[in-house]
């Protein structure tokens, strides 16, 4: 307990201190849940107390909080979007792709009613509107001040279809996920009031002290540090600990409390089994599934794989900075939460493998790094991506020379498809789903593969540690990884930020000729699409010999280090985008030449690779 104090304490000096110092700032919600759930109509009644902290320099007369259970009712926008998009998610419709949401019964849908809404006591306006509560305030909140929010809400737990619900695929019976009245964020963009359409979230940090009333036979697993767990049990409490019920004790009060998260999710049923392993740094790693001999074994193998990939992306990004995470068998597929994540668990040791580890990298990509999903998805999902196909590939016997491989061949299909569009596409806004995953998960993961083409592995590795370092606990955006890429490598790195996610421009080079000039062979290179790269050309000789030849891009004022010292490199003049070829000799004949490769390490993505060799037969 006091271990866990410690820590909130030092959380919140922390963001307090980060709100406050250089120009940088953001705000702080402080929140106390106390909520009784109905299981048997899958009702729950809560009041909810929140400390409102306004670290921005603006004076605030009006708030909003995200409702998104509301969006589980007939007629609602992600109703609405699901009956209008051209390949719905199959989780959502039934078996002739209608909306799932549009036939549900009264007992069916969710919601979340708001009453009795007071600002410091006084009665404040508050109106629903979808899945947004807006609050005309009572008394504005000055720069630099707080104010307590208190209010009354009566939820119900939709079937699942997205997410959050009852009674999922695999039989789990709550999945308690943003099932609470949730501020909106305000930054320095202004208000974040998107409604809830099936995408990604954005919250604001803070302490969360949560008291959940349920049946005792269930079992929990969310966010937060079990406060009082020699009182519940479950496989919570201490070693050498019995826990007993007092007589005619029907429900279980269970007290969390999370320091310094943007979120709080849960989870219950009533077989769920509890295992708890020791992880890197005295991590309690909690794993949930249910008791289901089929199983069973996968989630016990899963244990030690997760011990093992957690210690990678500590390596990889930073340590990872709680006492607990738990993987908890719920949900509709996969998806992150502060200090938790809702995961299927039945289907194939290797899926189950994969989902675990690219929920737990979103420990460090969204829950400590908590870039806006709804505008930046790639930054998230990308990211994650990448560290887990590092995680995986380092685990496994036959590792792959590229492990990113299978990102770059989802982007070239979309390049080929004709349906990208810009990764600045608010996630709702794109034309299909299979569009905005690609730009998302894949053309985000090469943003990262690809500026290890551009500036060096080791680099990269380096960005990611000290990205890690100064924004940690913050909400970083684009140009903060830019700019640390940039402070850590010295090149400059706009026009790749631009270029890569602000557009569709593809890279497209080839070499265009090869002729003999005396003893000497000149090389003729193009470049074909609108977005430059600096270029790498292997030669490879007649005789077994190897050389590479380095063309550096002018706007990027920098010379990457050779990535294969073994072969000689020779460094070009530089290469300007207003030039669509480019001229080099080589001292030796075109006899002597038996194939000249652009980029042999396969990190730029080329959409038209046909062209980036030349073999002289």
């Amino acid at each position: 307990m006091k271990k866990i104090f410690l820590l909130a304490v030092i959380s919140m000096s922390f963001g307090s201190l980060l709100a406050q110092s250089s120009t940088y700032w953001q705000q702080q919600v402080d929140y106390k849940m106390d909520v009784v759930m109905n299981v048997k109509n899958y009702q729950y009644k809560g009041k909810q107390e929140l400390v409102y902290t306004n670290n921005s320099p603006d004076t605030l007369r009006r708030v909003f909080y995200h409702l998104y259970n509301n969006a589980f009712q007939p007629g609602s926008e992600m109703d609405a979007r699901l009956q209008n998009i051209k390949d719905p998610d199959a989780r959502m419709v039934n078996k002739a792709k209608e909306s799932r949401i549009k036939t549900l019964k009264p007992g069916e849908i969710g919601y979340l009613k708001i009453s009795n809404f007071k600002q410091d006591g006084v009665i404040a306006n508050a109106k629903t509107v979808g899945t947004i509560l807006e609050v005309t305030l009572a008394k504005p909140i000055l720069p630099n001040t707080k104010t307590t929010f208190t209010l009354d809400f009566d939820g119900q737990v939709p079937v699942q279809i997205r997410r959050s619900g009852r009674n999922n695929a695999e039989g789990i019976e709550l999945s308690m996920a943003q099932w609470y009245p949730k501020m909106a964020e305000f930054d320095f963009e202004g208000w974040h009031t998107d409604p809830y359409i099936a995408r990604e979230f954005h919250g604001v940090w803070g302490n969360f002290d949560v008291k959940i009333t349920v049946d005792k036979e269930y079992v929990l697993g969310g966010t937060g540090y079990l406060q009082n767990k020699n009182q519940i049990g479950h496989g919570y409490q201490d070693a050498g600990i019995t826990v007993a019920y007092p007589k005619n004790t029907k429900t279980l009060t269970w007290h969390f409390y999370a320091p310094m998260v943007h979120d709080f999710t849960w989870a219950a049923d009533k077989n769920y089994l509890h295992d708890v392993v020791k992880g890197p740094n005295n991590v309690d790693l909690h794993f949930l599934y249910k008791n289901n001999p089929n199983i069973i074994d996968n989630w016990k193998a899963l244990q030690p794989m997760m011990v093992k990939v957690m210690g990678i992306f500590n390596k990889t990004v930073g340590d990872y900075p709680y006492k607990q995470y738990s993987f908890i068998q719920g949900g509709d597929g996969g998806m992150e939460y502060a200090m938790c994540t809702l995961i299927l668990g039945e289907g194939k040791f290797e899926g189950l493998v994969g989902v675990a580890t690219h929920e737990l990298g979103h420990s460090w990509f969204q829950h400590i790094l908590a870039s806006n999903e709804s505008k930046h998805s790639w930054m998230d999902e990308g990211f994650t991506s990448y560290i887990e196909d590092l995680a995986i590939n380092e685990l496994v016997v036959d590792k792959k020379k590229n492990p990113f491989e299978s990102a770059y061949k989802a982007y070239y299909q979309l390049i080929q498809s004709g349906k990208e569009q810009s990764q600045t596409t608010q996630v709702d806004r794109y034309d299909e789903n299979k569009s905005y995953s690609i730009s998302a998960y894949s053309k985000g993961e090469i943003f990262l593969t690809q500026l290890e083409y551009l500036i060096g592995k080791e680099n990269v590795s380096k960005t990611l540690k000290k990205y890690f370092q100064d924004f940690k606990f913050k909400h970083p955006t684009p140009n903060d990884i830019k700019r640390t890429a940039e402070r850590v490598s010295g090149a400059n790195l706009d026009w790749y930020l631009i270029d890569w996610t602000q557009t569709t421009n593809t890279i497209d080079y080839g070499i265009k000729e090869v002729k003999e000039d005396g003893n000497f062979s000149k090389i003729t290179l193009e470049r074909i699409g609108r977005m430059p790269m600096p270029i790498d050309v292997l030669v490879e000789y007649t005789d077994g010999t190897k050389e590479s030849y380095y063309i550096p891009l002018r706007m990027m004022s920098f010379e990457k280090e050779n990535p294969n010292p073994a072969i000689k490199r020779t460094v070009l003049s530089d290469w300007t985008w207003a030039q669509q070829t480019y001229e080099f000799s080589i001292s030796k004949s075109k006899t002597t030449i038996k194939k000249i490769s652009i980029d042999p390490s396969g990190l730029m993505a080329d959409v038209k690779q046909e062209d980036n060799s030349y073999e002289i037969k």
